[in-house]
């Protein structure tokens, strides 16, 4: 990907950039000399990036080179001796060196091949098979816009110590529906995927678990991490005793997206004999209850965006660039308060807003402030679906009557004067990302959005007439079904 015509150490092109970014693998090269060249750090920087956002596929090759100069806290060497040089020659930029620094060893880290001396020719044959290998492997689409994306790939990446651990590891992704868990798996299984012998990502195990059998799910899962023809396994007991005979010696990785069902695990994952040393499992779903159950210690708890990762995301959606039109800021402001950074609705909206004028977005944000609809709603609903139904009457309880955050003491003694149990019901809610329950001050919280959901649930009772509902909480509404009751009775 280098340009002939780029002199040493001069600013990287457009051209280049974007032809690092296009690029389904780096092959970076360190030498003696590597470090002294700004332009060559630049460009190392870019490929990290990419490596981290994009999944781009990076492979180290030292040439002549020990790795642990590179490795090594602070650099050593040659590397260590040109990065003492940069600090001189920027020191009115310490910020961009230290960039350098830490971008060099988190390159050097990645397993790569180290040449010391022998036939070059056959060195490169060893690496063009190498590489070859590692590109067999699928590229995984992440996100058009991955706002965000960077710290919790790193934050999950350090649960799951890839390459410096030897045993079996669990980790469990969890939120509420639309808060990213399916992106972030897919950014970490691009990231880590060519470490590994084999590896499967089982996309939407909750949906296709109802369509095809867990058997069939098994199937694809050998077919995946083998590479063989389709294996029929006929039933689920013989498919997990052909799992474990085919992988436990291999190093796997395993992505189980949107599991809710313990039996998933049970067929899919099963235990950490099934599989060989260093293997990795993740596992997403909005049941944190799951992953205790399976005994997963790792688990993440994916957060909401930022207001400044929510703006950019919605920016890039309605403007195609990561700030909005000087005149769309304070109507922007009023799109971040209701989605409340929450990824699936910024995108959402954002498609929706996207070449309209102010008019015509305070329009859309008054119909969504009313009534909660479309992908939103039957994404957040799902978890809602699942519950059982005294489940259901607490949460639409909450949801319409309990607002900001509840001493979680009151919202039991409440409930449990109504005639429910209410203990188990509110760490089941908890469980299924439909309320937080905040440790250190006992109350509980609801996601705007999740409360909207629940609110439209019980306003589809019956649209036209409130007084049919299950539930009023509009002092509108409560007045006129109580003048409407008053005329009844006077009739």
């Amino acid at each position: 990907m280098d340009d002939e015509k780029l002199r040493r150490g001069e600013e990287i092109s457009t051209a280049l950039l974007k032809a690092i970014e296009e690029s389904k693998i780096a092959i970076i090269v360190f030498s003696e000399n590597y470090a002294s060249s700004t332009w060559c750090l630049d460009e190392l920087v870019k490929i990290i990036e990419c490596m981290r956002t994009k999944g781009q596929l990076v492979y180290p090759v030292f040439y002549k080179v020990d790795p642990t100069e590179v490795r090594h806290h602070p650099l050593k060497g040659s590397f260590g001796k040109a990065m003492a040089s940069h600090e001189k020659l920027f020191k009115n930029d310490m910020e961009k060196v230290r960039k350098w620094r830490s971008t060099l060893t988190d390159a050097a880290n990645v397993s790569g091949s180290h040449f010391q001396n022998g036939y070059e020719s056959s060195f490169i044959q060893n690496v063009i098979e190498d590489v070859s290998k590692r590109l067999n492997h699928t590229i995984l689409h992440v996100a058009e816009h991955p706002v965000g994306l960077k710290p919790r790939v790193l934050e999950l990446n350090s649960l799951l110590k890839v390459g410096s651990a030897s045993d079996v590891g669990m980790v469990g992704i969890y939120g509420i529906g639309g808060i990213g868990k399916t992106t972030l798996a897919r950014a970490v299984y691009n990231l880590i995927a060519d470490q590994f012998e084999g590896t499967s990502f089982l996309s939407k195990v909750r949906e296709t678990s109802t369509k095809q059998s867990l058997t069939q799910l098994q199937e694809t899962l050998l077919y995946e991490m083998l590479g063989d023809e389709i294996t029929k396994l006929g039933t689920m007991n013989r498919g997990i005793t052909v799992l474990k005979m085919k992988l436990r010696c291999k190093k796997v990785l395993l992505i189980l997206d949107d599991v809710d069902r313990l039996e998933q695990l049970h067929a899919l994952a099963g235990g950490c004999d099934w599989f060989g040393p260093g293997s990795r499992i993740i596992i997403t779903t909005r049941n944190k209850s799951l992953l205790t159950k399976y005994k997963v210690q790792n688990i993440y708890n994916v957060t909401e965006l930022n207001d400044r990762e929510a703006l950019e995301l919605l920016s890039w959606n309605v403007f195609q660039r990561n700030e909005p039109d000087p005149s769309y800021v304070e109507i922007s402001n009023c799109v971040l308060r209701y989605a409340k950074g929450l990824p699936l609705a910024l995108k959402v909206l954002g498609s929706i807003l996207s070449g309209k004028g102010i008019d015509e977005w305070e329009s859309v944000l008054d119909e969504y402030e009313i009534n909660l609809k479309g992908e939103i709603l039957n994404v957040l609903r799902v978890s809602y679906d699942d519950l059982e139904d005294n489940e259901k009457k607490i949460f639409l309880d909450i949801a319409c009557f309990f607002e900001g955050d509840q001493p979680c003491d009151c919202v039991e003694i409440f409930f449990h004067a109504c005639g429910f149990f209410p203990k188990l019901c509110i760490r089941i809610l908890e469980d299924k990302s439909l309320i937080t329950i905040h440790e250190h001050d006992n109350v509980v919280r609801v996601h705007e959005l999740i409360r909207r959901m629940g609110r439209e649930i019980v306003r589809q009772e019956s649209i036209s007439e409130p007084s049919k509902r299950s539930r009023l909480w509009f002092n509108d509404y409560v007045c006129k079904v109580q003048a409407e009751n008053m005329v009844r009775s006077a009739k």
